[in-house]
Order: structure tokens, then C-alpha cells, then sequence
């Protein structure tokens, strides 16, 4: 038998030098368990196939024979569903495993894996399947896996990359860094997400490689026909999830690294930042520009210079002199204080965070024992290793003051990549606990910052319970999406950088995150006023809705840039605050389902090839599609709207889905599309959540004569009651008879309703109502000139509403 495969091959690295690579031999043994099974070769590589669920299965292999300790940061332990039954048969050549969605068969030579669907069409297949090489730096393997491309296959996924949404054809790299003005193309960027998404002849299907070392990822760029992804260390260990669609891909991955807790509610309105606003008179003065313009705003942020001397958990004397008085000041204006706190802790023996951290050795150490010194903000700094438990636990407990006794509503984390002046990152040698499993930080520096916002997270719900907690992270790993929301790092204000933000957004969506949004107007340098606006009108239907800026170049306040922009801007806010129920629902499908908040076309129907690779378009929600503008000094843009009926929020017109269009939009509107047959509930216009004690929502109802189902979520906004069931889950069907129209509501949970009527406005009714019915009495209704719009008020518990067609009455 010819072992050259099996064993080794030889090939050329980057450099042309010869290196060698491995692969597994011949199964010589398979041991089956309740859930899964583990084949050895006779070299002692082995594979331990897990069926996680009848659509994800785990495939985890060893080099030497053992397995490494089971262990991740990303995967949820909480959601670990009971294993599936599963049918396992030994063949001529290649074993088969068969569940109730997929067929998945292994090569007794070589471990290679094919997956099918229960109707045998394949999905995925290795090509040379898993292999490594041994790591002449630092020991251990470089583990590899290369798959078959299939042509016309397209991929999806990977976190913040600033690229095409379809990464066919690229390499990308997952290795957290402080990319600071970064541009199309740039990469690596600030998140490590591990995830891809493949779709080929309308079957979706995912892979998620849960390894935290340094990682690269091929979509067809070295050879076109071969997707690869490889890691610098560690272990090949990834997830294969099958959809069919590709929303379920997401759904899945998302459940299984987690979701957040739903956020207040207050976290979901326009919030404003710079670096940095101060002294106290500086916040002050902000927070009055806003009411004075009656722009809405829930949160202002303190950059670095509320502290002494960056240092973090402190205030400054000279510039905030009564951090709790202010904070109270805001708060009775409707402002949340949101502050930022980094990891690096200044070396200061009079500093007692400094002071705790030596004493309880809290500080990541260098590999010969002392501790890692790098210079951030405050000058040279000490680092906490957030990969052991007690450190997280102290870190925690920090936030007692700024929560419990200043009042604090948020913390925002920045520089966890972790970022170091003048050489990126912490060096290779830095030691970290790794919760057990010791190692450099080669291992640890993908997941460093997610263990800072796991940290972060928990002081800050532990200091404001009973309230939710409200935290971002610019940095992260698989499964972050539990601790934190998310930006997009130190953009620059430019068309380009709001064509990324917008893509970028997206793409951190369908990876499992999307509690996202980027600095509107962006961070570096400033935006003339059309830029701002289109800027914000594309942020406003982001989930983290915040201006920021580097403060340096000028300002960045909704009415910085004057008329017409400053009414502009207070419009599309406004916009937004009324969207809120709708956000807030939308956001509860994220937190129950795993359903991205903002979809990608090609989520919305992966039967239709024009929907691939479609990059501006993109729903938020179940019903609402947008297409921002991202060009200087025009009116409108070419869009393409998917299947189904369509009607343009400003006009009420009805377009038909699977076709390109011009889109109108001039300044003072984005394209903005409602699904035929949604109910869209409406807030009326607040300055901040819980200013107004709102006592009608208006729902818009848009008709279709198809049956359809919507459903709005409440419950009190912020608090735990919906834990013990104090929610409503109010589903509205709507549906056409020859004579009838009509809307009917069922409500599930046993909270307090907020409001007492419903305003329910009908969009494009077909024919004139004649009388209009609510739970078998007639009322009044208003209607306009044609009839196409009609509105009317009714009890918010009503159960049925019919408007009856004037056809009918003759």
C-alpha cells in the first residue's frame, strides 16, 4: 500500500522552501457511543464525529491519538441540546452516519467527510479533508482543512470583514487587531468570528472552527475550486450546520454560541459620543443642545478624560468634581451616562486598581515571570488575564462604584484586541490561565477581549439590577454577542466608509451578532452635512444607533452642520424613536430564535440568483427593507426589491418584488420599503424613553390580499418581570373575504398593557369601506379622498376588525 498520502506530503511554503504535511492514515478502529463516535487510523490520527443535532454535527480530530480537554468560550453551555438518535453503517470503503436531515460518509483512507441532504444531493466535501504540519516556531500543529468550491457556491459570514458580502474569491484572517482608519480591504479587523456560511444550488449550510489561535480562511482566491481554513495552533474542531435556508443556518449558529438577554429598551435610542466630551459644562451643554432642539437622545458618553489621568474606575477632580451630581442632573433630563473603561491599568503604586492587581497577581505575566508591561492611554500598563475566573470576578466587583454609586447606565470596553501602543498587541510569550488550560498568547489573544466584556458584563448587571444591563465591546470572539453589543471600530467620515458600515453591519448580523452599528458620520476626520445625514438615515435602522467622532476636527452633533440638516436630522431620530416597538420585537426574535435583525437579500429568498450578491439592500426585521444611499449629490438609486409586494413608505405606491427599480431619495428620504400585509407598530415621538406615559400606539397596517401574520413584543422595557411571564406576545393576522378586510389579534403573556387604544392606520385598501366593525360593534372611521387610507381607534385588547367593502353594501 502506498503510504505517501497518508502519512506525508511535501510542499512549497510562501517562502519556496519545502515543508512537510501530514495526514491522517487508514481507520483501523471505530468506538460508537450514545452520541458519537471516534475513529482512529493506524498513524493514531483521530476523528470524533459528535451528532450535536440532526442538522450539526462537531468533527474534532487528534494528531497523537488523544483528544485535548472539551472546552469553549463560544459555545453556549446553557443551549446544549439532547443528542439525537442516529443510524450508523460500516461499507465497503467509507462509513456512513445518517440523522434525520443529513447523510454525512467518512473515508476509511484519509478521514475524508462528505455531507448530504436525507434526499442525497451533497452539500459540502473535503478535498484533501483535514492535514497540518508541525509548527517549527513554537511547536505544536498548524491544522488544516480544505473543502471542495463548488462554481457558482457563495459564502457568507465572517464577522466585521470589510469586503463584498460574498467572500468568494478572498483570504481573510482572524487576528484581533486596532486597525484605526481602516479601509475596504483592510484585514484583520477587531473581531474574530469563525463562522462562514456556503450556499450552492439553493442548500445553505454552515461551518463554525472553534479554535482561538491566529486563523486564515481561502474562499477560491490561491486555487479557485478549494475553500481552506487553517489555524496556527490548537486543535481542528469545527461545526457543520445545515439549514436548509440560510436564516436557519444563522438561527442555529446563533443559538448555539448564544444570545444576549433582551436590553433595555432605553439602549436602543440615539445615543452621542466623542472623543471626548468635557469638562462637566461640556456634558452639560450637550445635554441642553438636545432638548433645545428637540432631537432625541437617550445616552451621552464619557471618553478617557473622565478620568484622572486615564486611569480606569477613577474620575477627575478637576473635570468632573461630582461625577454622582452630574449624573443625577442627567438622568432627571431623560439622559443615560454611559463611560468607557480599557484594560490597560496604569503602573501607579498610589493607584489602588494597580494596587489590588499586584497583590492578588492579577496581571498577565511574560513567559519568564515578570509581568507584561505595555504602554496605552494612561502611559505603561499592567494587563488583567480575564481568562481566570477570580480575575473576572475582581474585575466585576470594580464596577460597584461607577454603577451603584455614581449611577452609571453603561460601560463601553475599547483597546481589548488588546491594542498596545507603537507594537499592536501584547507579544507572543504573554502567559494567560486560559480558565485551566495554560498557554501563550498565541492561544489567547483571539478571545482576550470577549473575556473582558464577559467580565465587564457581569459587574455591570451585578451593580444594576434590578435593571438590565447595557455594555459594547470592540473586540470579540465567537459568541460575544452574549455579553456585549458592537461597533465598528475608528472609521473615517467618507462615502466609502458608509458603504462598509453598512456591509459591515450586515455581515456582523448574520455571524451571530446583532446587537451592532457603526460610528455614524465616522470617527476620523469630519462629514459635510449630506454625508452625516445619509449617514444617519442608514443608522438609524441600525440595532446601536450612536454618533461618534474623534472630537478633534470639529463637531459632530445632530445640529452641527445647520439648516436644512439640523431638521433633518431630528426627523429621521424621530423616525427612529417611533420604530422603537418594532425594534424592540425585532430584537426579541433575536434573543428567542437566533433570527438576525438585519438580513441580507440573499436571506430573504435564496431561490432567486439575483438576491447573492446584493450588498446595499437589506431587511430589518421581518417587514422593513432598506437601501441607503451611498453616494455624494444624488437623488435616488437603482435597488432591486425581492419576491412579494412592496410598498414605499413615503408614498404608499406598490411595487412588485424580483425586479430592479429606481429608487427617489432625494436628502430628505431613504429608501424605505414595508412588506404588503405587515403591521408596523408606531411610538409617538418621545426625547427619550419613558418621557412620555404613551397611552395609544398607532399601528399601520399595509394591505395584501394574501393572509398575514405579524407580531409585536412588550413588555416593561427594562427589568426582569418578563422573566416571570409579565409580557405581551401579540400576533396580528390579516386576511381578505370578497367583501371583508380584516385584522385580528391574539395575545399570549401575562403583562400590563402600557396603552389604552390602538390608532390603526389601513395603507393602500383596494376599494371603498363602507363600515368598519371591532368586536361585532360599529365605529367611526376616517378615510382619505380615494379611500386607499383609512383610519380608525380602537381598544387595545380588541380581539377582531373588519372593514366591510362598500361593494358589499351595494
Amino acid at each position: 500500500m502506498d503510504h505517501s498520502f497518508q502519512d506525508h506530503n511535501y510542499m512549497l511554503n510562501d517562502l519556496g522552501a519545502k515543508r512537510e504535511e501530514f495526514f491522517p492514515g487508514t481507520v483501523q478502529q471505530v468506538e460508537q457511543a450514545d452520541h458519537h463516535i471516534i475513529f482512529t487510523c493506524d498513524n493514531r490520527v483521530a476523528l470524533r464525529l459528535e451528532v450535536v443535532t440532526d442538522s450539526i454535527l462537531r468533527y474534532r480530530f487528534a494528531t497523537e491519538g488523544a483528544f485535548a480537554r472539551d472546552f469553549s468560550y463560544a459555545v453556549e453551555p446553557q443551549r446544549k441540546p439532547a443528542a439525537p438518535s442516529f443510524e450508523f453503517k460500516e461499507l465497503t470503503d467509507h462509513y456512513r452516519i445518517t440523522t434525520q436531515d443529513l447523510i454525512c460518509t467518512i473515508s476509511k483512507l484519509g478521514l475524508r467527510v462528505r455531507m448530504l441532504d436525507r434526499s442525497g444531493i451533497l452539500l459540502n466535501e473535503d478535498e484533501k479533508g483535514f492535514h497540518w504540519e508541525e509548527h517549527k516556531d513554537y511547536g505544536g500543529d498548524i491544522v488544516k482543512m480544505s473543502k471542495v468550491a463548488k462554481p457558482h457556491e457563495f459564502y457568507y459570514g465572517l464577522g466585521d470583514k470589510a469586503n463584498n458580502m460574498n467572500l468568494r474569491g478572498e483570504r481573510f484572517e482572524n487576528w484581533g487587531a486596532d486597525t484605526y482608519g481602516y479601509g475596504k480591504g483592510s484585514d484583520p479587523l477587531y473581531k474574530n468570528i469563525n463562522f462562514f456560511m456556503g450556499l450552492h444550488n439553493r442548500n445553505a449550510y454552515g461551518i463554525f472552527f472553534d479554535n482561538t489561535f491566529r486563523s486564515f480562511y481561502d474562499f477560491g482566491r490561491e486555487r479557485k475550486d478549494v475553500t481552506s481554513f487553517w489555524a496556527q495552533g490548537g486543535t481542528m474542531d469545527y461545526y457543520f450546520i445545515y439549514g436548509p435556508t440560510l436564516l436557519e443556518v444563522v438561527q442555529k449558529y446563533t443559538l448555539m454560541t448564544g444570545t444576549p438577554e433582551l436590553p433595555p429598551l432605553w439602549s436602543l435610542g440615539y445615543h452621542q459620543c466623542k472623543w471626548s466630551y468635557y469638562p462637566e459644562k461640556v456634558v452639560k451643554d450637550l445635554a441642553k443642545g438636545f432638548r433645545k432642539h428637540q432631537i432625541p437622545c437617550d445616552a451621552l458618553y464619557l471618553d478617557i478624560d473622565y478620568m484622572e489621568g486615564f486611569r480606569c474606575f477613577t474620575w477627575s477632580k478637576d473635570h468632573f468634581p461630582d461625577p454622582a451630581r452630574l449624573v443625577k442632573e442627567l438622568k432627571d433630563d431623560g439622559f443615560k451616562t454611559v463611560v468607557i473603561i480599557d484594560p490597560g491599568i496604569k503602573i501607579d503604586p498610589d493607584y489602588w486598581v494597580y494596587q489590588e492587581g499586584v497583590a492578588n497577581d492579577y496581571f498577565c505575566r511574560r513567559a519568564d515571570g515578570p509581568v507584561y508591561k505595555g504602554t496605552v492611554w494612561p502611559g505603561l500598563c499592567h494587563f488583567p488575564d480575564y481568562t481566570r475566573e477570580d480575575v473576572r470576578e475582581w474585575w466585576s466587583g470594580l464596577f460597584k462604584g461607577l454603577i451603584s454609586e455614581v449611577g452609571v447606565k453603561g460601560v463601553w470596553n475599547d483597546m481589548n484586541e488588546p491594542a498596545v501602543f507603537e507594537i499592536g498587541t501584547f507579544p507572543n510569550d504573554v502567559r494567560h490561565h486560559f480558565d485551566g488550560e495554560p498557554g501563550s498568547h498565541r492561544k489567547a489573544h483571539n478571545i482576550y477581549g470577549m473575556q473582558m466584556a464577559r467580565a465587564t458584563y457581569d459587574g455591570v448587571k451585578r451593580f444594576s439590577y434590578p435593571d438590565r444591563p447595557f455594555t459594547i465591546t470592540r473586540s470579540g470572539y465567537a459568541g460575544v454577542q452574549r455579553y456585549a453589543s458592537v461597533w465598528t471600530g475608528d472609521n473615517i467620515a467618507s462615502w466609502e466608509h458608509l458603504w462598509l458600515a453598512n456591509i459591515q453591519c450586515q455581515r456582523l448580523s448574520i455571524s451571530g451578532i446583532s446587537f451592532v452599528g457603526s460610528d455614524i458620520g465616522g470617527f476620523i476626520e469630519t462629514p459635510d452635512g449630506e454625508l452625516y445625514i445619509r449617514w444617519l438615515q442608514l443608522g438609524v435602522f441600525h440595532p446601536f444607533c450612536r454618533t461618534h467622532s474623534s472630537g478633534d476636527h470639529g463637531e459632530q452633533e445632530p445640529w452641527s452642520f445647520g439648516e436644512p440638516f439640523t431638521s433633518l436630522a431630528r426627523k429621521f431620530i424621530e423616525l427612529r424613536y417611533q420604530l422603537l416597538p418594532y425594534l424592540y420585537t425585532t430584537f426579541w426574535q433575536y434573543t428567542n430564535q437566533g433570527t438576525p435583525m438585519l438580513r441580507p437579500l440573499a436571506l430573504l429568498d435564496q431561490n432567486d440568483p439575483e438576491c447573492y450578491e446584493r450588498m446595499a439592500e437589506f431587511c430589518v426585521g421581518d417587514h422593513l427593507l432598506i437601501c441607503p444611499i451611498t453616494q455624494a449629490g444624488v437623488d435616488g438609486r437603482v435597488m432591486y426589491l425581492p419576491q412579494g409586494q412592496w410598498y414605499d413608505f413615503w408614498t404608499d405606491k406598490v411595487f412588485m418584488g424580483k425586479q430592479e427599480f429606481w429608487a427617489n431619495a432625494p436628502l430628505d428620504k431613504i429608501p424605505m420599503f414595508v412588506r404588503a400585509g405587515a403591521v408596523i407598530p408606531f411610538y409617538p415621538v418621545q426625547q427619550y424613553v419613558g418621557e412620555k406615559d404613551i397611552q395609544e400606539i398607532t399601528l399601520h397596517v399595509y394591505y395584501s390580499p394574501a393572509t398575514f401574520e405579524s407580531i409585536v413584543y412588550e413588555d416593561g422595557g427594562d427589568g426582569y418581570g418578563y422573566e416571570e411571564g409579565q409580557y405581551l406576545e401579540k400576533t396580528f393576522q390579516t386576511a381578505t373575504s370578497l367583501t371583508t378586510y380584516s385584522l385580528t389579534q391574539q395575545i399570549k403573556g401575562e403583562g400590563v398593557t402600557l396603552h389604552q387604544t390602538y390608532r390603526v392606520v389601513f395603507h393602500g385598501m383596494p376599494a371603498k369601506t363602507a363600515s368598519v366593525m371591532v368586536d361585532e360593534a360599529v365605529i367611526e372611521f376616517e378615510a382619505s379622498p380615494d379611500f386607499a387610507t383609512l383610519t380608525v381607534v380602537v381598544p387595545s385588547g380588541f380581539k377582531a376588525l373588519n372593514l366591510n367593502s362598500a361593494i358589499a353594501a351595494e
